[in-house]
């Protein structure tokens, strides 16, 4: 291992070397959001004098949840996803990037991962996100990021506290801004082209994705984007986020006439008022996240993408054909083993997504797949309700956008995961597209590593030229409405039209 020295515009970084590829982690791209600066958008960082250690990992934001020791099933469960069961260094001071580089010269193509975990934990430090494989595999320049997540990013204090906490309830997507104007500032010192940038994240990494596309401080950052399994067609109301905001306050004892207090308070005492608040008001999926607010996130990204908002961006978008089975997963490590899903619990368990529907849209996709178990319909029912239907919506509307073009895909190639779960979970497109079948068993087959090289060649492909097409797979044509051409990775990759049509389409009926 040998190291390296890069001149950023902030001061000199030492990264490392191995096998070809190098590594400089830990990298500030703003000032550390503490004191004042907390809940504030990101400002920029002092320079520093001398050489940087850019060896290790930077902190990750400080977040509430943890799977705790207490659950030897759902650790198991996290293992064998090849997740950390919690971040192992927590910092407010956690705005850092990582560059992952075959050579110092030159002029690559950059793409920049975005975690998931929703807007409430995650990092870029995890081993699904490492880019030596990518670097490897298609001579491009991969950078993640850590940003600031849950309260600490996205608590809306705009209109209870006034102009001096302006965009508080954005900071963690202006984060990203920020971390990829210092991409378009630093990154031809890594090897990079400042000018083709590729943005793509999966789960909450993608929810954040589709948000770039729709914010005005975004523009002309980034030329393609890749949403997977995470699409983000709204965003919160300001009504919700300050009824939330409020409860917040009061958790934590501070007056609105005296916010300074909130600058001093310990983190943790963040995070925990913030999860009481949350508990307290009107639930929604995203818990803290994202807010409409003028000249930030001036629209929902939907109706920003329907406008024409990223009419010159390419874009692809897809899910996993069987999302819940990780969340399954999880809930069955309670119970010490896998879900016993008959039909009367596949019905109760629709009635809560679907309403005094279920049994028709139960019997619409039994139709269609007569041989699934109640198990494997309630995995892929739930799936297309908490992802698929969106993407589709996400897709279309950026079709209404007009402009560049839009690829659809579906991955369906069923993972020997787990005993009960041998089917094509949430999270796992992140390893394979990543090719990183090496952290997690449920995708280290040789089947998997076969997946591994049409997905991220795939990946590749469209972060070099906006079109996935490679060797690797057969001709993926474009979507438009009139096919819905959509590329179905499994074992043998192939293109399908309208790819269970009828099923997406019970849900409006």
């Amino acid at each position: 291992m040998a190291d390296r020295v890069v001149q950023t515009a902030l001061g000199a970084v030492r990264g490392s070397s191995r096998d070809g590829v190098h590594v400089f982690k830990g990298i500030p791209y703003a000032a550390a959001p503490v004191g004042g600066r907390r809940f504030r958008p990101p400002v920029a960082r002092e320079p520093w004098t001398g050489v940087r250690d850019a060896s290790e990992y930077g902190p990750s934001c400080p977040q509430a949840f943890g799977v705790g020791e207490d659950n030897p099933g759902m650790l198991g469960v996290f293992r064998t996803w090849g997740m950390p069961p919690k971040e192992e260094v927590q910092d407010e001071d956690c705005l850092v990037v990582n560059v992952w580089t075959p050579a110092l010269d030159g002029n690559r193509p950059v793409m920049f991962r975005i975690h998931g975990g929703g807007f409430a934990i995650g990092s870029g430090s995890w081993a699904w996100h490492d880019g030596s494989n990518l670097v490897r595999r298609g001579d491009v320049v991969v950078v993640t990021v850590n940003h600031r997540l849950g309260s600490l990013g996205y608590l809306y204090l705009d209109d209870l506290l006034g102009a001096d906490y302006a965009g508080s309830g954005n900071a963690g997507v202006l984060d990203l801004v920020a971390a990829l104007e210092w991409v378009r500032e630093n990154i031809a010192a890594f090897g990079g082209d400042p000018d083709d940038v590729t943005i793509f994240g999966e789960s909450g990494g993608g929810y954040k994705t589709s948000i770039l596309l729709a914010m005005p401080p975004a523009q002309g950052l980034f030329r393609r984007a890749i949403v997977q399994s995470g699409p983000g067609n709204t965003v919160l109301d300001p009504a919700e986020s300050t009824e939330i905001a409020r409860a917040m306050l009061e958790e934590l004892g501070v007056d609105t006439n005296d916010p300074a207090k909130l600058d001093e308070l310990p983190v943790q005492a963040i995070l925990d008022a913030g999860q009481a608040a949350l508990a307290r008001t009107v639930a929604n999926p995203l818990g803290m996240a994202p807010v409409r607010q003028p000249g930030v996130i001036p629209q929902d990204p939907g109706d920003a993408l329907a406008a024409g908002a990223a009419a010159d961006i390419p874009v692809m978008v897809g899910t996993m054909r069987h999302e819940p089975t990780l969340f399954l997963a999880i809930e069955a490590s309670f119970t010490g083993g896998p879900l016993q899903i008959d039909d009367d619990a596949l019905l109760a368990r629709v009635t809560g997504m679907a309403g005094d529907g279920a049994a028709q849209l139960i019997a619409a996709y039994r139709a269609c797949e007569p041989d699934a178990s109640p198990f494997e319909l309630l995995t892929v029912i739930q799936a297309d309700q908490m992802m698929r239907r969106g993407s589709v919506t996400l897709a279309e509307n950026k079709l209404a956008g007009g402009g560049a073009p839009v690829y659809m895909y579906l991955v369906e190639w069923k993972s020997p995961a787990m005993d009960g779960f041998v089917l094509a979970a949430h999270g796992l497109c992140v390893p394979l597209s990543m090719d990183n079948t090496h952290t997690t068993p449920a995708v280290d087959t040789p089947e998997g590593k076969q997946l591994a090289e049409a997905m991220s060649e795939a990946w590749l492909a469209f972060a070099k030229c906006g079109d996935p097409n490679s060797f690797a797979t057969p001709r993926w044509p474009p979507y438009e409405l009139e096919h819905r051409s959509t590329m179905v990775f499994d074992v043998e990759s192939h293109v399908v039209d309208d790819p269970y049509g009828v099923e997406l389409r019970a849900w409006s009926s």
